[in-house]
C-alpha cells in the first residue's frame, strides 16, 4: 500500500513538473515570447496580388510615365492653341477700335518737326503753305511735312499741362493729389466731349472729308501749348502777363485752326480763297469757325483758376 501510494504521488509531481515546462516554453517569465510569430510575415495570395499590382508604380517603371506623358502633352498643346487663338482675337478687336498701325504714323516725329510745329502754333501768321503733302494717296509722315497732324505734341502738351497745373497749385498752397487728379480728369473729359461734338456736327452737316477721329484729337490737343505758355507767364510775371500771353496764344490757335481745317472741310475753290455761295458751304464755314472759336474758350476755362 505504501509503495503504491508513493509511486502515484511521484507520478503526479512529475506530471505537474512537465506542465510547468510546457507553459514556460510558451511564455517566458518576463512576459516575452521565446519565439516570434512569423505567420503574419508570410504573404497570402491576396497580398501577393496587391504587391504585383503596386510593384510597377512603386518601382517607377516606364509604364507609369508612358501613360501620363501623352495626356500632359495633349493638355499643353491644347492650352497653347487656345492662347494663340485668344491673342489673335484680341489683336483683331483691338486693331478695330484702336488702330495701332495708324498710331505709329502720328508719332513719327523728330526734333526739327517739333520745333517748327511749335513755332507755327505760337506764331502762324508767317506760314504760307498749309497743304498736307501726299505720296501715292498716302500722307507723308509728320517728320517730313510740318503741316501733317501728330499726336506727340498734344500728348506731351497734356502731360506738361498737368505738371504745370500742379506747380501752380503748389505755389498757392492748394496742391493735393486729389485736386491734381480732378484737374487731369476734367481736362481729358472736355477733350473727349469736344471731339465727339465735332464728329456729331460733321455727321449732321454731311461733310465728306478725310478727317479721322485721330486727326480731330490731334488738332484739339494743340491748344495745350498755348495753355502752358499762359500758365508759365502768369507764374513768372503775374496775372497781367497771363492774360496777355493767353490772348496771344488764343488768337494764334484760332488762325491755325481756320487755315488748317478749311482745307479739310471746305471745297477746293474755298481752299483757294474764292467765295462760294450755297447752304452747304455756308454750314461748313460756320462749322470751321465754331471749331476754331471753341479753342480759346477751352483754353481760358481750363487755366483761369490756376492763376491768382
Amino acid at each position: 500500500m505504501d509503495y503504491t501510494a508513493a509511486q502515484s504521488g511521484f507520478r503526479q509531481r512529475k506530471l505537474q513538473h512537465n506542465m510547468r515546462l510546457r507553459n514556460s516554453s510558451v511564455d517566458r517569465p518576463d512576459g516575452s515570447q521565446l519565439f516570434d510569430d512569423t505567420s503574419a510575415a508570410v504573404p497570402g495570395p491576396e497580398g501577393a496580388y496587391r504587391n504585383q499590382q503596386a510593384g510597377p508604380q512603386a518601382a517607377g517603371l516606364p509604364g507609369h510615365s508612358f501613360l501620363s506623358d501623352p495626356m500632359s502633352n495633349l493638355a499643353v498643346a491644347y492650352g497653347s492653341s487656345l492662347a494663340s487663338q485668344g491673342r489673335e482675337m484680341v489683336d483683331k478687336n483691338l486693331d478695330r477700335f484702336i488702330p495701332i498701325s495708324k498710331l505709329k504714323y502720328y508719332f513719327a516725329v523728330d526734333t526739327v518737326y517739333v520745333g517748327k510745329k511749335l513755332g507755327i502754333l505760337v506764331f502762324p501768321y508767317m506760314h504760307k503753305n498749309w497743304e498736307v503733302n501726299y505720296q501715292q494717296d498716302i500722307p507723308v509722315a509728320p517728320r517730313f511735312d510740318v503741316n501733317a497732324p501728330d499726336l506727340y505734341i498734344p500728348t506731351m502738351g497734356f502731360i506738361t499741362y498737368i505738371l504745370v497745373a500742379g506747380l501752380a497749385l503748389g505755389t498757392q498752397n492748394r496742391f493735393s493729389p486729389e485736386l491734381l487728379g480732378v484737374q487731369a480728369s476734367s481736362a481729358l473729359v472736355w477733350l473727349i466731349m469736344e471731339v465727339l461734338a465735332v464728329l456729331l456736327s460733321l455727321y449732321l452737316v454731311t461733310v465728306n472729308t478725310d478727317l479721322t477721329t485721330i486727326d480731330l484729337l490731334a488738332f484739339s490737343g494743340y491748344k495745350y501749348v498755348g495753355m502752358i505758355v499762359g500758365i508759365v507767364a502768369g507764374l513768372l510775371f503775374g496775372r497781367p502777363a497771363y492774360y496777355l500771353s493767353l490772348l496771344w496764344c488764343c488768337a494764334a490757335i484760332f488762325v491755325f485752326m481756320i487755315r488748317t481745317l478749311r482745307l479739310k472741310l471746305l471745297s477746293e475753290a474755298a481752299a483757294e480763297g474764292k467765295l462760294i455761295r450755297g447752304t452747304r458751304n455756308q454750314l461748313r464755314m460756320y462749322l470751321t469757325m465754331s471749331i476754331a472759336a471753341a479753342q480759346p474758350i477751352f483754353m481760358y476755362w481750363l487755366t483761369y483758376h490756376l492763376i491768382t
